[in-house]
């Protein structure tokens, strides 16, 4: 069978037809980028039971989801992150992807949460009994601890879970940071965090679409 896909005029190849595309992002969009774990990040990766893990090797991209109760990865400080490996199926898609190159990037969630974290760094494995002693779950310990020194730190705004609806009728945990903590946090005080959340929803669903 022919698998080759037929031309396609309207592709986008390069950057320059990419921005024709789009409008330029806001400013805020680009300071909201923080090299470190700061309190919001810290509050926000402690209330989330899940993660997903994407990272790059030999055998192309990969993206595997981690759960576990809230918490269970930890900031170490305020660069580093610990997540434990747990019990799975062996694959090791992650683990030898990591080994190979150690890019990683890991998107949080948390239940009844429009907003997502998102979080790049470097990551190596490590089997230190010391660390691996912190994090037992039903009395066992995990194999490895990903340790992820973290380059930048960002939140998402939730548009994506407003659209997918993927939270409805489920109300926001209390202590989680809000959008305009975080962004507030973030940007070193250029978005006044009352003032964003106090719009957040309405100017989200003026530009859902």
């Amino acid at each position: 069978m022919d698998s080759t896909l037929p031309a396609d005029p309207f592709a986008v190849s390069s950057l320059e037809a990419l921005n024709r595309l789009y409008e330029a992002p806001q400013p805020r969009v680009l300071a909201k980028v923080h090299p470190r774990l700061e309190a919001t990040a810290r509050a926000f990766i402690a209330a989330s039971p899940y993660c997903l893990l994407a990272t790059h090797g030999p055998q192309g991209v990969h993206c595997t989801p981690r759960g576990d109760a809230a918490g269970f990865v930890t900031a170490l400080d305020d660069q580093t992150l610990a997540l434990p490996d747990r019990r799975g199926n062996n694959r090791l898609d992650a683990l030898r992807d990591i080994v190979a190159c150690p890019e990683v990037a890991l998107l949080f969630l948390v239940p009844g949460v429009g907003e997502t974290l998102r979080v790049n760094g470097l990551a190596r494995i490590t089997a230190d009994p010391t660390l691996l002693a912190r994090f037992p779950a039903n009395g066992k310990l995990p194999t490895s601890v990903v340790l992820v020194q973290v380059r930048e730190v960002y939140m998402h705004c939730a548009k994506a879970m407003m659209r997918s609806v993927l939270w409805a009728g489920r109300p926001r945990p209390p202590g989680v940071p809000t959008a305009g903590e975080m962004l507030a946090s973030h940007t070193n005080g250029l978005v006044e965090a009352a003032g964003y959340d106090a719009v957040a929803d309405q100017r989200l669903r003026e530009t859902m679409y």
